[in-house]
């Protein structure tokens, strides 16, 4: 029989048995195979970029901010994304001591920036090597930028502010921004110009004040990506912050005072013997500085050089917790039989972490001249328990499940191994947050509030050995008859349970998670972007910030006193820091008048009202130490800071924070020294002192300018003030007596009178929903600030027109502006409100903060004031004259 003919060659003949003619016929099973190939090979491929894009989604989905105060807020007190800050109120029941203006704790870090990259940014000389970034895309933002100056006074010190399409005639205006000057025409021409392009003069005031006053806002100021919102205070945060940069920057001229260090030591407790051991390694001398601003900048410094830390990676961290005893998700042979919880949680509030235990030595609340170790329940890894407990929360809880695989998938963990472990962590901490009291639970502190010794808390709860945890993490000996204050006697009971019933692996897994959710602020920019990817999920940010302004964050919080001596050399206002002071005594007058006419409190408990606002304490500006350089370097003493290691710079200062905070038992409490960074734009009331803080960053415009109208300075910095005031006597502030101690100090019917105003707030701010997401506000949580905000007003209102009595022929207006001068009062404070905020970080907002949103801190104020009704012209009825109308002071 005839074979099959086969061809090695192309071309056309005739096929085997059938005859019929083929083209390569020598080639057909080659050409099966390759048709084959073509069939399926496409297959393979989409199957293949389908598992990649699953794990790079596994790899980088997400999360997280705060910890350290930072700085970085809207967010509630159990959430902290880093540990550094203001040591002595940053503890779970911070908000019940200590108030802001605005929210000082912002998860996004910043929060906020200008839409219009223009300002070179001389930072990147440091770290342009190997680094592809646009940073033309990344510079701070918005171009246009007045300096508000004396014209006549050489090199004084100016506030900045922003206006975009201003005609500076033949100066432009950087070079106006570098020469510091602005003449009262200039300055007040400006002013009305910003004032009038954020109107919406089509709204009747009268219908919604708000929308009058910022209608035009969010045409003229888009979010940009890398921030969650936009509004007022992120204007002024970034004009000091390219401030700061520009500070930071400059060249060190301090002669630096040389320590040759030939052996670095790292010491850590030993896990069982509690025995201090010295891990040695030789290395090259290495050059610190003594001078603190010099640190500030050698901080500053390590941070934004990126190239170096791409290059060092996760490798510092590595080493750090392989002294912790190594984290279990990412270790292939961890030893269990080892592992000492208690130790570890030691360890870790060694370098400032809270978990688990929330220890602390702050002012005793009911006995304020004295510190005192005091304890409260953990902080979470989200802003609030809801988030773990709520189904409406899944897909936040699980970005936050991502986030860690993520992370952990970065530090050499398998996804397989790492899915397994973070489920385990996610259902402990979802356990953890069942048994932490909710907020509303916890605002009677009287209630929560227990002192005993160690002895009796060591009896109370024996599970957890007290006096063991205190001297390992406690610079000086602590016996069993110290006295110290529990806020959460209830969570440590159950606590202990949980424990009892979970995994020695999964309780060191969470922990030391807790821990490295910190350290990724310190870490490469892959931990950076896998960070973004969760932000974007909980708040809406698009996109990292530019790393200039993280770095001048960073040393802000970590160094606010040393920098802050920066600033306040070269840019404050002295002029600036008397005004105010003279203001303040004016509102203070203010509220004693507006106290004295209230016919709902007792005698006794008026004359008790007025001791306190007499004994009130006023810090404007800055401490007068950290002009000192003995005393600021004293501060910093033990912080080494060097310019290339800014993870290990971090952790000088985290663990410097703890052993400052530590070293404060039996001493005496100085009510006279503030702990505020002075280049900050917020203000602060301290209950347990007494006292209010105006610092330096937020004497500038719209708040205040020496050659603005006073209706403008009193409806900016004036309402600040008077708000401050207001909060020594909000649903909180009253339960604080004159010298800043827990105690009852009112009569009972002023009690009863007191809440029955404070209910009518509670539901009138019930009432509003924000539209963008359809959510109530808490009337509750908010009322405090809200009780501020209204109380504020007044009193500011009220000394204006007393000093417009005693001035009656100055000159009160703005160019171009059409209004009177009480009208500019009313929209210089709403003004102050103007922003906007993306929807995941409002529905965030609404949950965790105790401010209100801006618009209805316009509308609520406003819609109480019978001043404004009067000024505007509002018939009764209307919506910002409403017949009913809610009051406290």
């Amino acid at each position: 029989m005839e074979t099959k003919t086969r061809w090695n060659s192309c071309r056309l003949a005739p096929y085997g048995d059938s005859g019929r003619v083929r083209w390569c016929v020598g080639h057909e099973q080659s050409w099966k195979l390759k048709l084959k190939v073509l069939v399926f090979l496409p297959l393979i491929l989409v199957f293949v970029t389908v598992i990649a894009i699953l794990a790079s989604y596994l790899q980088g989905f997400i999360h997280h901010h705060h910890g350290e105060r930072d700085a970085l807020a809207t967010q509630s007190p159990n959430f902290r994304d880093s540990e550094t800050g203001d040591n002595e109120e940053r503890h779970v029941l911070h908000s019940i001591t200590t108030t802001s203006f605005i929210p000082s704790d912002n998860p996004t870090q910043g929060f906020l920036t200008r839409h219009r990259r223009a300002i070179e940014d001389p930072t990147q000389k440091l770290h342009t090597v190997n680094d592809s970034r646009n940073y033309n895309d990344m510079q701070y933002s918005e171009s246009r930028f007045v300096s508000w100056n004396l014209p006549e006074v050489e090199e004084s010190p100016i506030h900045l502010f922003e206006y975009q399409d201003v005609d500076y005639g033949d100066e432009d205006q950087a070079t106006l921004f570098k020469r510091n000057i602005a003449s009262a025409a200039q300055a007040r021409k400006t002013q009305a110009a910003l004032m009038k392009q954020y109107m919406n003069s089509a709204i009747n005031p009268c219908d919604d004040f708000y929308e009058y006053a910022c209608g035009n806002w969010a045409k003229y100021n888009p979010i940009p990506p890398d921030k969650a919102g936009y509004d007022t205070f992120e204007i002024l945060r970034e004009n000091l912050d390219a401030m700061l940069r520009d500070l930071l920057f400059e060249e060190d001229l301090e002669e630096q005072e040389e320590l040759s260090v030939n052996v670095e030591k790292n010491t850590l407790s030993t896990d069982k013997g509690e025995k201090s051991r010295t891990n040695k390694r030789r290395s090259k001398p290495v050059v610190y500085s003594k001078n603190p601003v010099s640190k500030s900048k050698h901080l500053y410094r390590s941070c934004v050089n990126e190239d170096l830390i791409n290059r060092r990676g996760e490798k510092p961290l590595l080493k750090l917790l392989k002294q912790f005893g190594g984290w279990p998700i990412i270790e292939q042979e961890w030893d269990e039989t080892r592992f000492d919880w208690l130790y570890l949680v030691a360890q870790l509030r060694l370098y400032n972490n809270d978990v688990l235990i929330s220890e602390w030595v702050g002012p005793d609340i009911k006995n304020s001249d004295e510190y005192i170790i005091q304890f409260d329940q953990t902080s979470l890894g989200l802003p609030t328990r809801d988030y773990f407990l709520d189904n409406s929360n899944l897909k936040y809880l699980e970005a936050y499940r991502v986030y860690i695989i993520s992370i952990a998938n970065l530090l050499g963990a398998s996804i397989v191994r790492a899915t397994e472990d973070v489920d385990q962590i996610i259902d402990f901490e979802t356990e953890l947050a069942k048994i932490t009291a909710s907020q509303d639970d916890r605002r009677n502190v009287s209630e929560l509030y227990m002192k005993a010794t160690v002895g009796e808390l060591q009896a109370t709860i024996p599970q957890i050995d007290w006096l063991r945890y205190l001297n390992l993490i406690m610079n000086v000996p602590i016996r069993s008859n110290q006295l110290i204050v529990c806020f959460s006697v209830p969570y440590y009971q159950q606590l202990v349970s949980l424990l009892s019933n979970t995994s020695s692996r999964t309780i060191a897994n969470y922990l030391l998670w807790r821990f490295v959710r910190h350290r990724v602020n310190n870490l490469d920019k892959r931990f950076q972007e896998t960070k973004q990817r969760f932000y974007f999920v909980l708040f809406g940010r698009e996109r990292l910030p530019p790393r200039w302004q993280t770095c001048v964050t960073q040393v802000n919080s970590n160094m606010g006193m040393a920098l802050g001596r920066m600033f306040v050399e070269r840019y404050f206002d002295e002029i600036s820091k008397n005004d105010t002071l003279q203001m303040t005594k004016e509102i203070k007058q203010s509220f004693r008048d507006i106290l004295l006419d209230t016919d709902w409190l007792d005698a006794n408990t008026k004359q008790l009202a007025r001791l306190k606002i007499d004994a009130m304490h006023l810090r404007i500006g800055y401490p007068e130490f950290i002009l000192n350089m003995d005393e600021l370097s004293d501060r910093y003493k033990d912080v080494q800071i060097h310019p290339d290691r800014y993870f290990e710079n971090t952790l000088s200062i985290l663990q410097h924070l703890a052993r400052a905070e530590q070293n404060r038992i039996f001493t005496t409490v100085n009510k006279t020294l503030w702990n505020t960074a002075p280049a900050v734009v917020n203000a602060y009331y301290s209950r347990n002192r007494n006292q209010i803080m105006f610092p330096a960053g937020i004497l500038q415009p719209p708040f205040y300018q020496r050659h603005f109208p006073r209706s403008l300075n009193y409806g900016g910095i004036g309402v600040v003030i008077g708000h401050e005031i207001t909060h020594g006597f909000d649903d909180k502030g009253r339960l604080f007596d004159k010298e800043g101690n827990l105690q009852r100090w009112w009569r009972q019917q002023a009690i009863q009178e007191f809440h029955d105003r404070a209910q009518c707030l509670i539901d009138q701010y019930n009432t509003y929903i924000v539209p963008e997401v359809n959510m109530q506000v808490d009337g509750i949580n908010t009322q405090g600030e809200n009780i501020a905000d209204n109380g504020g007003i007044k009193q500011a209102y009220k000394a204006y027109i007393k000093w417009l009595s005693e001035n009656p022929k100055v000159d009160e207006s703005l160019p171009g502006l059409n209004i009177t001068n009480k009208q500019m009062f009313f929209l210089n404070f709403a003004q102050v409100w103007c922003g906007s905020t993306r929807p995941e970080a409002t529905r965030n907002k609404i949950k965790t903060a105790v401010h209100s949103p801006g618009r209805f801190r316009v509308i609520g104020t406003l819609s109480n004031s019978k001043e404004f009704a009067e000024a505007y012209h509002c018939p009764s009825g209307c919506p910002m004259n409403p017949k009913k109308k809610c009051s406290i002071w």
